[in-house]
């Protein structure tokens, strides 16, 4: 298990609970291998933690305020980056990223290091907003959480939690105008930058072409229309781009896909389709049966096959070894008719009809009429099917280990869910010993190698058919293989894939 920055209070814990995934994959981005991305993630969790505790216990200034500084995530990032750079200071460069490398000794990045005027827009756009607005504008845009799921974690009204949304956009936009006219520009970019804010405000409006022009030639107004611009997609890129710097858009696009993977709600319009989320299951359910029924069929067809072999041939084999446990039916006709209700393949010929065989008087008896009740023909193919095989399990999981190192890893689980639950409560056990040292989404307890993962107070509540997800940090020695015997609730799931 790496040596992971020990918490002081509940709120540093909450803090490396919700943030060490984040600072774990922005690190894995600017390192050469899992070692030294375990390594920087340590250190830079613990060089922001030192400075969220000097913020909060220096001076304050006016009427109670504290000077700005940046959300939790944010402030992380920026420490792993910071972190990076002494690195290269020190002599220890050879772990980093060669093009992070590159950068670092660039005028990039000595943009995010110099005169607060001439730092990124988006950078100091962020640190104007108030501490609540920043961080709901953070988890939105650019770590791509769910809005009903960062409502629960900031305390909001999830009812009017858009509103608000939009209102911290416009608000950012507003800060970001105001920084961009008090930077200093020459008088080309001056004179382009009240008809920037008109052109940026409405998304029917046409850039002129020789603002077009410009933009593509000059860094610091392009970077002021993607922040001034709420329409069109260019907010994250701009936020992720100016607050981290390099890996920015990397970053930005890893998050993405593990929201995607972690609670399936990346994607557009999720959030909206959660009330569709029974029908979804539903859905999932019908494919799932016809799938079992058509299997069904195709060895119902495969058994039929079977069982004609041995009488397609003439009356020379009767002749044949075993030829008289292997008579001729009378009237091929019927059986073909039943097939999909007869038993296994592996059964005799003389036992899978009562008509033509050597004994044709036990035709009339029960048995017989018991077993042509039905309509030759219409029995259901499903019924043949195996016990447990045709029901719809209650749970699926998927387990993804995200991070390895020589002895801990990170990974994730995700669980569906085919009915709706008001509180869940994840079990599983593993093979090697592996130990659960943090954990996120979720509280954790462990057992010998029994571990159970329960929900938290913001992601109680799943849809039929939607899904919960949860990552932790583990200890590893030897061998780590996957997890196994995963319930929900007490119940049984079955793996995903």
């Amino acid at each position: 298990m790496p040596d992971l920055p020990t918490p002081q209070d509940a709120s540093e814990a909450a803090l490396f609970s919700e943030c060490w995934d984040a600072v774990l994959a922005y690190a894995d981005l600017c390192t050469s291998g899992s070692t030294a991305a375990a390594q920087l993630g340590r250190e830079a969790f613990a060089h922001g933690i030192r400075e969220a505790r000097a913020a909060d216990s220096g001076p304050v200034r006016g009427t109670g305020r504290r000077p700005a500084r940046l959300p939790r995530i944010p402030l992380l990032l920026t420490s792993v980056r910071t972190t990076a750079a002494a690195w290269e200071e020190e002599g220890q460069g050879h772990k980093l990223d060669p093009d992070l490398r590159l950068w670092l000794n660039s005028d990039k990045a000595a943009r995010y290091t110099g005169p607060p005027l001439q730092r990124p827009l988006a950078l100091r756009g962020l640190r104007d907003l108030q501490q609540a607005d920043a961080e709901l504008l953070w988890f939105t845009e650019v770590e791509a959480l769910p809005l009903p799921l960062v409502a629960g974690r900031l305390g909001l009204d999830p009812a009017g939690a858009a509103e608000e949304l939009q209102q911290v956009r416009t608000l950012f936009r507003d800060r970001c105008h105001r920084n961009h006219l008090d930077t200093p520009m020459d008088a080309r970019c001056r004179s382009y930058a009240r008809l920037l804010d008109a052109v940026t405000r409405s998304s029917a409006a046409e850039t002129p072409g020789d603002l077009s022009r410009h933009l593509a030639t000059c860094v610091q107004c392009a970077e002021a229309a993607a922040c001034l611009r709420l329409h069109g997609g260019s907010l994250p890129g701009a936020l992720a781009g100016g607050v981290i710097g390099w890996g920015g858009l990397a970053y930005l696009e890893r998050r993405r896909r593990a929201a995607e993977v972690r609670l399936r709600a990346g994607r557009p319009g999720s959030a909206d389709k959660a009330a569709g989320a029974p029908e979804d299951g539903d859905q999932k359910a019908r494919v799932a049966r016809n799938s079992l029924l058509v299997a069904a069929v195709l060895v119902s067809v495969l058994a039929l096959g079977v069982s004609l072999m041995p009488f397609g041939g003439g009356n020379d084999d009767l002749g044949a070894p075993g030829g008289t446990d292997r008579q001729p039916v009378a009237d091929p006709a019927p059986p073909l008719l039943s097939t999909p209700s007869l038993p296994p393949a592996t059964s005799k010929p003389a036992e899978r009809t009562t008509q033509g065989t050597k004994k044709p008087e036990k035709s009339g008896k029960p048995e017989g009429e018991k077993r042509h009740t039905e309509p030759q023909g219409t029995s259901s193919p499903t019924a043949r099917t195996e016990p447990g095989e045709s029901a719809d399990p209650v749970c699926r999981v998927e387990y993804d280990l995200v991070n390895q190192w020589p002895d801990g890893f990170q990974a994730t689980v995700t669980v569906t869910s085919a009915e709706s639950l008001d509180s869940w409560r994840v079990a599983w056990s593993f093979r090697d010993g592996q130990r659960v040292g943090q954990i996120w989404d979720a509280s954790v307890s462990q057992d010998g190698s029994r571990v159970t993962a329960t929900a938290a107070d913001y992601n109680k509540s799943v849809p039929a058919g939607g899904d919960l997800a949860f990552g932790f940090i583990s200890s590893w020695r030897g061998k780590n293989s996957p997890p196994y015997d995963f319930e929900l609730n007490g119940h049984a799931c079955a793996k995903s894939g």
